[in-house]
């Protein structure tokens, strides 16, 4: 039975070593590659092993051994073996990689969609520019990239200020974003319906973690109706006024990514109040919000402020007491404390 149990957690190690099905027809050709290198080396490392084991049992000292075996000096039928087979090994590896790498990396002429991904410290924006839409994320969940299957899809990667790295497990795929260069690269996905998980894989400062994001795949009718929908939703809401709201205005600024230029903000208790951002920022979108001790977001405002531009909020009234107003964008580091009396 232990020597059951032990084969049993052997296989069960191999098996966390292999790749995932692949989510994209790219994925599925980098999962055959890799079962292609499978081959040879658990064949190597078989022989090796088995080299090792059985030079350990038959040439173990024994009682009375007292001098050494007979020694062999060179065999030149060996040593070509063992030149001309990994060499020839090698070669075919580089040849089905170089075949791989260039039918990854192919991009079609005219793709179904475009989307222009953007990574910033510290979240992602996703832009479909053919159709006028854009969706930044906020808090560690990140945002949402919808995509159709077996459709081209066509993605674009930018960074707004340091390296980022853009990966979705599931796609076998990782990428990374670099300032000052577009990547690009070509996606068909097969299967309708799955979201899957993604993040920023290269350590990027403070608030990496947060750089989640999840991809939701639909059918080609799906998308196209997901798209009619959201483009009614952004014609339906109207551009965010500059005064006029009930209550007070309090004026706050970001000039960075890591605070706010106010620290300290005060509002009167029992009433709404209007809280007017600008973005004096030159890569990244912000917001304001308003969670209390506990932790409990209590107003989360949006549409979120693009840079150069200036957004007003309408806070409902907060009874008497201390808040932390932050922005959902750098929830780590963007905060200031909320007075109202």
């Amino acid at each position: 039975m232990a020597g059951l149990a032990g084969v049993v957690l052997l296989l069960g190690g191999c098996s966390a070593l292999y790749p995932p099905n692949a989510a994209s027809s790219q994925g599925a050709d980098i999962r055959t590659l890799y079962s292609i290198f499978m081959v040879p080396m658990i064949a190597i490392f078989v022989l090796v092993e088995g080299l090792i084991v059985w030079s350990v049992l038959r040439y173990r000292r024994r009682k009375g051994d007292d001098e050494l075996p007979v020694q062999t000096h060179g065999n030149n039928l060996l040593e070509i073996t063992w030149t001309v087979l990994p060499t020839l090994l090698v070669l075919v590896l580089f040849f089905v990689s170089w075949q791989t790498l260039n039918k990854v990396d192919a991009e079609p002429a005219n793709p179904a969609v475009t989307v222009d991904v953007t990574g910033f410290q510290w979240q992602w924006t996703f832009a479909y520019p053919q159709y006028n839409l854009s969706y930044t994320g906020i808090g560690d969940q990140g945002p949402v990239l919808v995509l159709p299957v077996d459709e081209v899809i066509h993605v674009r990667l930018h960074s707004n200020d340091v390296i980022h790295s853009f990966y979705v497990p599931d796609f076998l795929f990782k990428r990374d974003v670099i300032p000052g260069q577009v990547n690009n690269f070509d996606l068909n996905l097969k299967d309708a319906g799955v979201t899957y998980t993604g993040q920023c894989a290269q350590l990027c400062g403070m608030g990496h973690y947060q750089m989640r994001f999840t991809v939701q795949t639909m059918t080609p009718a799906g998308f196209q109706a997901w798209v009619q929908t959201e483009q009614a939703k952004a014609k339906a809401t109207p551009a965010p006024a500059a005064g006029g709201q009930a209550g007070p205005t309090l004026q706050l600024s970001a000039s960075s990514t890591t605070r706010f230029d106010e620290s300290t903000l005060s509002a009167p208790a029992g009433q709404p109040f209007t809280v007017q951002l600008t973005n004096k920022t030159a890569g990244a979108p912000h917001n304001f919000s308003i969670k209390d001790a506990s932790g409990k977001v209590l107003f989360t405002g949006l549409p979120l402020a693009q840079p150069g531009q200036t957004v007003s909020y309408s806070v409902p009234a907060l009874p008497a007491g201390t808040y932390t107003f932050f922005c959902s964008v750098h929830p780590t580091n963007m905060t200031g404390t909320l007075t109202v009396k």
